[in-house]
């Protein structure tokens, strides 16, 4: 028994004697608890009062001593937890039969077949209510994904990204990087390698029109088809299926020419919905794709909620593949011109064919012609650029004028107070288009090198 089913069945039981559900201080007092915590621990992580901790304590063992039928306190919890065996409690459909919903709970000791196969069900393939049936029944709606992409040595990634949802039981996910570099061909992947431990699993795209309400309403459509009882709300069904969102190029809610991650007015609310999804007691995973990463993800992560983000860079050495592909000479060049570009597929695949069809082909030539050129990709960059607020403008051509750069010394030419000078470079970490540069005496940050050349020819 593990305790996000401990934090399942007490959350359901809050539920049918209260009529709400576990807040995150309930939640953390619970899982320290379990965890063999002290209750000044507990406090201590969750800056709150000690005092705080005991009387939220007391009104948990309260409801759940009330419901067991036996004193529960801080000592005993796991110990009888463990001897009822709730793992193997589904509260489908038991509230409304008895006053111990418990009855669905396992008493009959460790010899009990039933307990041994809830040993070895792992979290994310829970069947559904159906109690008739232990396959959970499929409803996967990837109408709006596209039609999986080859993508390169991305096996790290892939490995990490199963890490966090299928066992970690991370409740959103954000892949963020620059257009381009292959977020969405990582995510079909990944969701092909993933689907057959979902019951549920629907890609939407996101647009400036993509309002909450309009994704909430299309989402339970989705998940209430061939349900005789509708849910509440998007939580229920979040909480009674394990179910997959994904969510394509989520920039697309964000205002341009603001620092990163600023909503559109109809799209402000999505702020306050991530979080419910982050702090609420569910099985379920959203999956962000996006050029920049949302600032309230940032947030979560730093208070270490159930939020994972990847940052997806460079191919490396794997994106000589593309240029092979593209029957390109000059081998030797292939790094340099890898490097130059970032290891970004999109960008590599498009210059390998302007290369191919003015360059006859050569590498080398390429990149000893006089000046950088850049044909299609140079309205793309632009694009990008003209996302940026006036503070991350003005950061940003600092920075490409020069090899590396201390933040810790703001430049006087710049007529930004130090927080907007702070604040813009931060929002441009979020978008990724600064890096650190490796330096043991002092944090220095760089421009990516395609993107110093493009600055540096267009604008300083």
């Amino acid at each position: 028994m593990d305790v996000q089913e401990v934090l399942k069945w007490a959350d359901d039981l809050s539920w049918a004697k209260t009529g709400t559900h576990l807040n995150s201080l309930q939640q953390a007092v619970l899982a320290g608890v379990w965890n063999s915590q002290k209750y000044k621990e507990i406090a201590d992580k969750y800056h709150c009062t000690e005092a705080n901790v005991k009387r939220v304590a007391g009104n948990l063992w309260e409801l759940i001593s009330e419901e067991l039928d036996e004193e529960v306190n801080k000592k005993n919890l796991r110990a009888t937890l463990e001897r009822y065996n709730i793992s193997n409690y589904n509260v489908g459909n038991n509230f409304a039969q008895s006053k111990f919903y418990g009855s669905s709970i396992n008493l009959c000791g460790e010899s009990c077949p039933d307990q041994e196969n809830s040993k070895n069900r792992s979290h994310t393939s829970t069947p559904t209510t159906n109690p008739t049936t232990n396959q959970s029944e499929k409803h996967h709606d990837l109408t709006e994904a596209p039609e999986s992409d080859r993508i390169y040595n991305r096996t790290t990634e892939i490995t990490t990204l199963k890490q966090w949802i299928l066992q970690e039981n991370i409740h959103i996910v954000t892949i963020f990087g620059l257009p381009g570099i292959g977020k969405t061909a990582l995510a079909r992947e990944l969701v092909e390698q993933i689907q057959d431990k979902f019951e549920y699993i629907i890609w939407r795209n996101c647009t400036n029109t993509l309002t909450l309400k309009s994704l909430q309403t299309n989402l339970i459509e989705f998940f209430s088809k061939n349900r005789e009882t509708e849910l509440l709300s998007l939580i229920d069904y979040l909480r009674s299926h394990s179910c997959l969102i994904i969510l394509d190029d989520f920039q697309e809610l964000f205002i341009s020419g603001e620092l990163a991650g600023t909503y559109l007015p109809e799209c402000q609310n999505y702020a306050k919905f991530l979080k419910e999804i982050a702090c609420s007691l569910h099985k379920s995973c959203l999956l962000l794709l996006s050029w920049e990463k949302p600032t309230e993800i940032a947030t979560l992560e730093g208070e270490n909620r159930h939020c994972r983000s990847l940052q997806l860079g460079s191919l490396g050495e794997a994106a000589a593949e593309i240029l092979t592909n593209k029957g390109l000479n000059d081998e030797d060049k292939w790094g340099e011109l890898i490097e130059l570009y970032g290891g970004n597929p999109s960008w590599l695949n498009i210059i390998a064919s302007t290369i191919e069809d003015l360059f006859n082909g050569s590498v080398d030539r390429y990149l000893s012609y006089p000046s950088l050129f850049l044909g299609e990709l140079e309205p793309k960059l632009e694009e990008y650029y003209q996302r940026l607020s006036a503070s991350e403008k003005q950061v940003i051509l600092w920075l490409a004028n020069q090899e590396t750069a201390d933040i810790f010394h703001k430049p006087a030419e710049l007529a930004l107070s130090d927080a907007e000078f702070l604040k813009a470079v931060q929002s441009l970490r979020k978008r990724g288009l600064i890096e650190k540069a490796n330096d043991k005496r002092s944090l220095l940050f760089a421009v990516p090198i395609l993107l110093k050349k493009y600055l540096q020819n267009r604008y300083i």
